[in-house]
């Protein structure tokens, strides 16, 4: 045996024992020419082994290097001076005899949490980064969340079920990823974007309840939170209405929740329409850890019934900024009156960054004395500023942010404001979670260049029932482009829900169309022709005619998920390897060109003359 323990699991109680340890050096001392301490590590964690003055001058002689693997004998002995930062840490290996059983070159960078590697060279030598104690725990609570989800979809009669990776390429939604097929000469695969179409065809076939974690596909341009190929916890259930999957999949995550990171999550989780988060909180997956609601200072909405306007604050003041603009927003940052000029004015230069594109920032100071002072008090008299004050709900000591202009990057300017505003002040704490519902999408998209419809989630997705029949009563040609807004498509909610913990939507998913006059229709709406949409789904337009039941499900990104409880921005930490941002495995260099012969075998020729002449 080349171990008869790990690691990290020998304790005072294994005193006196004999026990045989294998794994990597992690640090060598050498106290004296009599005395070395080595930090041996594994997988399980670090034991201190001691060597004595016969070993230590062997060590002199043949000396241990960072990375070298040993296997080491000896007696578990107490240290003198115990290390309460590990768990090993009241123990020692008096080490009697010691085998190197492979040599290792100097390390490119430290193998240690706080390493001296930049974050390319890491992706190089990613076997070597994996070896590191927060990579390590990272995996671990991947495989944690992994593990809890299949137990408890599994206590809940799910059925993990395999579907293919070569699939065939519908690009409705992100680019597909396609595979030359040698056996058919011209012809491709693609990777699938998600097993979509394949879950709604289990339901057909009476599997009715579907799970699958599984890598999915995307050809599309990378940030921290997205990779070209990326897992999903995939599930399908038949004979539900929405609150069945609501239901079951609050209690997915909170069993996830309270496994991985042992907390129970027994609040309730809110539901919102999409309506009401974008007028509240100007984004569709809100952050609701913290308040600080947008106020809409120009547009009037209809919420729950009740008309909400707050145009006559503003109007009529002679400040060209906000008669002029499409959109006033504004938020109440809590206690931040006591703001300097430099403060105020950092915030401008910050919105007026590229990435958010304002062209400049109004405050208004609640003083702790009840006075307001603004940047706009030339146009604005006390008592409007105290009326906007109270319609934003500002407190004695906040501080009112004003963004103006165009609506859609106002209301995005805002909503990143508000963001940065609750990270600043402390008020999106790592430890704190909160999950929301967001419901009743629109079920469709204009896409203004290309004067058609387009689906927000899917073309799978149900319209909710009481909107059925406009679908079918109405055409979805539109006469007129600038005049979209009044078609009643563009009024059409969808049976969908989205999960959103902590200001990221972790889940996705809706009822779906499960009646072949119903899918055509909205293959029509997108601007499909009837043999367009026979020759890319004809085996699903099949299937609904063999008796398929009503169905829907969820999709979690899984790796965002794992980001998410542990603490970072970045999904790449969470995934053994991951690509760079430029979509590149940098440690196999990959993707990478292939040779002639497999060129003519796929029956492909490259065009080198460069992307306009193809």
């Amino acid at each position: 045996m080349y171990r008869t323990h790990t690691c990290g699991e020998l304790r005072s109680a294994q005193a006196g024992l004999t026990v045989t340890l294998a794994g990597w050096v992690q640090t060598v001392r050498k106290l004296s020419k009599s005395i070395t301490f080595i930090d041996l590590r594994d997988r399980y964690g670090i034991t201190q082994l001691l060597f004595g003055e016969e070993l230590s001058q062997q060590l002199t002689e043949n000396p241990l290097g960072r990375e070298f693997v040993i296997q080491v004998q000896g007696e578990v002995t107490e240290r003198t001076s115990k290390n309460a930062q590990l768990p090993t840490g009241d123990i020692e290996i008096k080490v009697s005899s010691y085998t190197i059983l492979n040599k290792s070159m100097t390390p490119p960078f430290t193998i240690q949490d706080d390493t001296d590697g930049g974050d390319d060279l890491r992706m190089k030598y990613r076997y070597l980064d994996l070896r590191r104690q927060t990579v390590k725990k990272n995996l671990e609570l991947r495989y944690a969340v992994n593990r809890a989800a299949r137990n408890y979809l599994h206590e809940n009669s799910f059925m993990d079920l395999e579907t293919p990776f070569l699939i065939k390429s519908t690009p409705e939604g992100a680019r597909d990823f396609v595979v030359p097929s040698r056996m058919n000469p011209g012809e491709f695969y693609a990777l699938p974007q998600s097993p979509q179409t394949f879950k709604q065809l289990l339901m057909v076939s009476g599997y009715d309840r579907y799970y699958q974690i599984v890598k999915c596909f995307r050809d599309e341009d990378l940030r921290a939170d997205r990779q070209p190929e990326f897992t999903q916890i995939d599930c399908e259930m038949s004979f539900v209405e929405q609150e069945d999957i609501l239901s079951m999949f609050e209690g997915l995550i909170k069993y996830i929740f309270n496994t991985v990171k042992g907390i129970d999550y027994t609040d309730h989780v809110e539901r919102m329409t999409w309506e009401e988060v974008m007028w509240n909180y100007g984004n569709d997956k809100p952050d609701i850890r913290f308040g600080m609601k947008l106020l809409n200072l120009k547009s009037a909405f209809t919420l729950g019934g009740k008309l909400t306007a707050h145009g006559e604050l503003i109007k009529d003041a002679g400040f060209g900024v906000f008669d002029n603009a499409e959109t006033v927003l504004a938020i109440a940052a809590p206690g931040c009156s006591e703001y300097t000029r430099k403060q105020t004015d950092e915030l401008t230069e910050w919105v007026k960054r590229p990435q958010i594109g304002m062209q400049g920032l109004v405050y208004i100071k609640c003083n702790a004395d009840g006075s307001l002072k603004s940047s706009v008090d030339k146009f604005y008299s006390e008592d409007k500023l105290k009326a906007i004050a109270e319609a934003v709900e500002a407190k004695k000591g906040d501080l009112i942010l004003v963004l103006a202009g165009r609506e859609e990057r106002t209301r995005k300017a805002m909503s990143e404001l508000r963001l940065e505003m609750g990270r600043r002040l402390g008020l999106r704490k790592e430890n704190e979670f909160k999950l929301l519902w967001v419901l009743d999408f629109p079920l469709f998209e204009y896409a203004e260049e290309e004067n058609r419809w387009v689906a927000r989630h899917h073309p799978f997705t149900s319209p909710k029932p009481s909107d059925i029949g406009v679908m079918i009563e109405n055409s979805p040609v539109i006469a007129e482009a600038e005049k979209y807004l009044e078609h009643p498509y563009n009024h059409i909610k969808a049976n969908a829900y989205d999960m959103v913990l902590n200001g990221n939507e972790i889940g996705g998913g809706s009822l779906r169309l499960y009646q072949r006059e119903l899918q055509e229709k909205m293959f029509a709406a997108l601007g499909m022709t009837p043999e367009e949409a026979l020759h890319k789904f004809g085996f699903l337009l099949g299937a609904f005619e063999y008796g398929a039941p009503p169905h829907g499900g969820i999709a979690f990104g899984f790796d965002r998920l794992c980001s998410i409880l542990g603490g970072s921005e970045s999904i790449r930490d969470f995934i053994a390897f991951p690509k760079n941002n430029s979509g590149r495995d940098v440690m196999l260099d990959a993707p990478s060109t292939i040779d002639d012969k497999q060129l003519l075998e796929l029956s492909i020729q490259l065009n080198t003359s460069g992307r306009d002449s193809l």
